[in-house]
């Protein structure tokens, strides 16, 4: 249809074949082959007429975690090698991280913040991105002088200018730290380990404050030493963060 001889489309087959990792697979029937090494076909056949742009729609979503991630690895080194700008859409918060070098995040179909991913998870323009991208601790505080007052603890406010009064702090979980409380003590940071949830190198322990539970992601070796059921006083990192005056949480839409 491109009007490419029999010759050349061989060729460039092969070297798409190659450039995706499937060279020695060339002979096989879809049947044979693995569900990401089909998805790896079906990449192989996007850029084999050389595109000036590749629409990647949701392209791992039927995969498992373990192939998803590998895939994933594999489907940006290949755009990097290739050179061809891609737009590769996700409903996976982490897949985006990991794959682009600019995200647009969208609610409603209105883009809210358009970025490098250190940027759309360090600094977010808005209180939707802040949620969405990432887990948040949504904590209950009082905005004075270009920062925000949190259960004693003044921390910065990446937009210095908004109004003074009652808001929501969104802090994220590896800004918060742990250390031993004795059974005794009390205070606006002080609380009760309920849960881990083991993530492999680190660790997310949820803490009981009585009013609200606080996520704090840790080291696993450290989170270990903070059993369910231990008393723990928290710290909040004074990392700028954007407050939310409006109630609920962000729809993952």
């Amino acid at each position: 249809m491109r009007k490419i001889g029999g010759a050349d489309r061989r060729r460039r087959a092969m070297e798409t074949l190659e450039l995706v990792g499937l060279g020695g697979f060339a002979n096989r029937y879809a049947h044979q082959m693995s569900g990401g090494q089909q998805q790896r076909v079906a990449l192989a056949r996007a850029l084999a007429i050389r595109p000036k742009v590749l629409l990647l729609d949701e392209p791992l979503s039927a995969l498992d975690a373990k192939v998803r991630v590998r895939l994933r690895d594999e489907i940006r080194r290949v755009q990097l090698e290739v050179g061809i700008t891609t737009l590769f859409v996700t409903h996976d918060q982490e897949e985006a991280l990991a794959i682009a070098d600019r995200v647009g995040v969208m609610q409603s179909g209105r883009l809210e913040q358009v970025g490098p991913p250190t940027a759309i998870y360090g600094r977010p323009a808005t209180p939707f991105v802040a949620e969405f991208v990432g887990l948040t601790n949504r904590l209950a505080g009082v905005v004075r002088g270009g920062s925000v007052e949190v259960r004693g603890t003044r921390i910065p406010l990446v937009q210095p200018e908004v109004p003074e009064g009652p808001a929501v702090a969104l802090i994220r979980p590896e800004a918060v730290t742990l250390t031993s409380s004795g059974d005794g003590a009390a205070g606006p940071l002080v609380g009760t380990v309920i849960a881990t949830a083991f993530l492999g190198a680190t660790s997310r322990v949820t803490v009981d404050l009585g009013d609200v539970t606080v996520l704090a992601q840790l080291a696993t070796s450290e989170a270990a030493t903070h059993p369910a059921g231990t008393r723990v006083q928290l710290a909040l990192r004074p990392d700028p963060v954007l407050i939310a005056r409006e109630s609920g949480g962000a729809s993952p839409r």
